[in-house]
């Protein structure tokens, strides 16, 4: 996206390898190769704090299991003046945070200089320039907007509010919901039941938010503007709500759509594989692995009545057989 737009990007690759196959090649040989890049916008290096130095925009989409290894070793100073995107859909493992708080508390991060992108998108139909919609979430609204712009072209909607906590939390649950529904479709259930599975898991969700503080969840209510101030480009949008293309929205696509990593990996987990061998198959992260423990742990002090997501922790973390588990979570059903 940076890249069509114009913008220069210097971007931290972890093997020269790939570097000198992009520089050559002009796409990457391990994801999405159709995608092209113009490679004189793009400086490529294996140099992590070099690369943060020289920005001024942190865009980060590492997989959250391995933020804190590769995080951990910088100077505690990399990030002043920065500002940090995240495109993380997950949270810390070990310490069951956020990455927005892990920056506060290891690198002493002004929370008013991160931002979050978020879906609902599948990185293959952004690669084919089909029509997303991104929203980009920060306190400063106005700053997300301008983040936004950068983003924004032909194939890119963008969005933006300022729920930063909410806009994470929901990206984790979706996608532990979203193994839940790739567990579903593993045991065969039909879409009658794939249908209410997802709407007990939309209300699960809004649950949880309310239980941590977020507050935009009513459905068909939007916040009047505030007098005088127009934050965003287009007048005509309604405020945020739960019923919001990154909220409901992505729990949608990433419950339904054949490209989620989430609902693969847990179809197999419903046609049998262990968790061992299903991670080895799929060769990339499914973020709702390590979410579905670190959220349960989260849970035990927010107290939110979850059944399904309980369930899918219980299945990949404590040996539930998927049959019993969905057996269990049936009587719960409205």
């Amino acid at each position: 996206m940076l890249n069509d737009n114009g913008h220069p990007l210097c971007w931290y690759v972890r093997h020269r390898q790939i570097a000198d196959h992009l520089r050559r090649h002009k796409h990457n040989p391990a994801y999405l190769r159709s995608a092209a890049f113009q490679t004189e916008l793009l400086e490529l290096t294996t140099e992590l704090e070099a690369a943060i130095r020289s920005a001024e925009y942190i865009v980060m989409a590492v997989p959250s299991a391995y933020l804190e290894s590769t995080l951990s070793p910088l100077p505690k100073d990399i990030f002043n003046g920065k500002k940090v995107i995240s495109a993380i859909k997950g949270l810390i493992p070990g310490k069951n945070i956020l990455l927005n708080d892990y920056l506060k508390q290891e690198f002493g991060f002004d929370a008013n200089d991160y931002y979050t992108i978020m879906g609902p998108c599948h990185a293959e139909e952004v690669a084919a320039e089909k029509l997303s919609y991104l929203t980009f979430t920060g306190l400063q609204e106005e700053k997300a907007q301008e983040i936004a712009d950068l983003f924004s072209n032909h194939y890119i909607n963008t969005v933006t509010n300022t729920d930063v906590y909410g806009v994470q939390f929901a990206a984790i649950l979706k996608n532990i919901y979203a193994l839940a529904s790739g567990i579903a479709n593993g045991l065969d259930y039909g879409d009658n039941f794939l249908s209410v599975l997802i709407a007990n898991a939309a209300d699960e969700m809004a649950v949880f938010l309310r239980k941590v503080g977020i507050r935009n969840i009513e459905v068909g209510v939007h916040k009047e503007p505030i007098p005088g101030v127009q934050l965003i480009k287009n007048p005509l949008r309604k405020s945020a709500n739960y019923a919001a293309s990154v909220y409901l929205g992505d729990l949608l696509v990433t419950c339904y759509s054949p490209y989620s990593r989430n609902r693969r990996f847990g179809t197999m987990i419903g046609k049998g594989y262990s968790v061992q061998t299903a991670q080895l198959e799929m060769n990339m992260v499914a973020e709702g692995y390590n979410a579905s423990r670190s959220l349960y742990l989260i849970n035990q002090e927010v107290k939110a009545d979850i059944p399904i997501a309980t369930m899918v922790y219980r299945i990949l973390w404590e040996g539930l057989s998927p049959q019993e588990g969905f057996s269990q979570v049936e009587e719960t059903m409205i």
